[in-house]
């Protein structure tokens, strides 16, 4: 069993943290980063050619994090591979060892740094869940027919609340958690309230009793950082007070990590929200400071703590 799921089901409040690969082939920037978060988290995401630039593929960074001593999350898009590629990869990291994944449906390619590509997008997160439980517990491929040896996965999605129409991301996570969804990471949570609003939905449907759910943190660097994400992100909400926090700080990284670490201690009284999942955007170093301050340290099996 990973040790994300074992310690999830034990009921321990997880801290995972994510890590994109380099634009080349520089396995030491990866090692870097882990050395930085280790023994701080349970388990690193590595994201596929997030905002679809082509970076080292989440496949091998997933192995040189292993290597490193931490647990990989390994993402898997839909928009670069079709059905056949994406249940070969999993085979391929299931083989290897490699339990965790995050079906992602993916950023469209002119997001990206070949916005002239043909995107795949044959399935999306929610198909590919269903696949990949179907080849775990059933042993039968997209198309039914058999396949040979045990497979081990522990399946996640992501989930935004704040994107529109409000009223319906709930049932967006219904059906995912239907497909085979084990665990949950949502976008970054800056708006309390609405989050709070979207978990009493998940109650409401019990789906917090069938799912672990993990609320994204991104600690702000800058004002300038906080209006890109504003503007340019999709589903992101960031409240005024937020803004007039960062642009009255005398230390707007010193301001952005007490909100991540405020609203990490608010998540943690609201019923179903099982875990943090820090995504520090280029800045893995502070993750060690917010998990510090939050409480959250030594983790489990890291000098004896529980973090709960």
């Amino acid at each position: 069993m990973s040790v994300l799921r074992e310690l999830l089901e034990r009921g321990v409040f997880v801290v995972t943290a994510e890590v994109g690969p380099p634009k080349g082939v520089d396995r030491e920037s990866i090692v870097k980063k882990c050395a930085q978060i280790r023994g701080f988290v349970d388990a690193v995401n590595i994201t596929d050619n997030q905002t679809a630039i082509v970076r080292l593929s989440s496949f091998a960074s997933c192995l040189i994090v292993r290597e490193a001593g931490l647990e990989p999350v390994m993402q898997l898009t839909c928009r670069d591979r079709n059905r056949i590629a994406l249940q070969s990869d999993f085979l391929g990291a299931c083989a290897l060892g490699i339990e965790n994944f995050l079906c992602l449906t993916g950023d469209h390619q002119s997001l990206g740094n070949h916005p002239e590509a043909r995107s795949v997008f044959d399935i999306d997160s929610v198909q590919l869940l269903g696949i990949f439980r179907k080849i775990r517990d059933e042993g039968v491929f997209a198309n039914g027919e058999k396949v040979k040896g045990e497979v081990r996965a522990f399946l996640g999605a992501g989930e935004n609340p704040f994107a529109d129409p409000l009223e319906f991301r709930v049932f967006r996570l219904a059906k995912k958690v239907e497909a085979g969804a084990q665990f949950i990471q949502t976008q970054a949570v800056f708006d309390l309230e609405l989050f709070s609003r979207w978990m009493e939905e998940v109650r409401r449907l019990r789906l917090h009793e069938k799912v672990h759910i993990l609320a994204g943190i991104i600690p702000l660097k800058s004002l300038q950082a906080l209006r890109y994400m504003k503007d340019e992100v999709p589903g992101m909400v960031i409240p005024a007070w937020v803004e007039e926090r960062m642009r009255n700080a005398r230390d707007p990284k010193e301001e952005g990590v007490r909100i991540a670490v405020e609203t990490i201690a608010a998540l943690r009284g609201i019923e179903g929200v099982r875990g943090v999942h820090i995504m520090a955007v280029a800045w893995e170093s502070i993750v060690p400071e917010i998990v510090r301050a939050s409480g959250l340290f030594p983790r489990p099996g890291q000098g004896g703590g529980e973090g709960v």
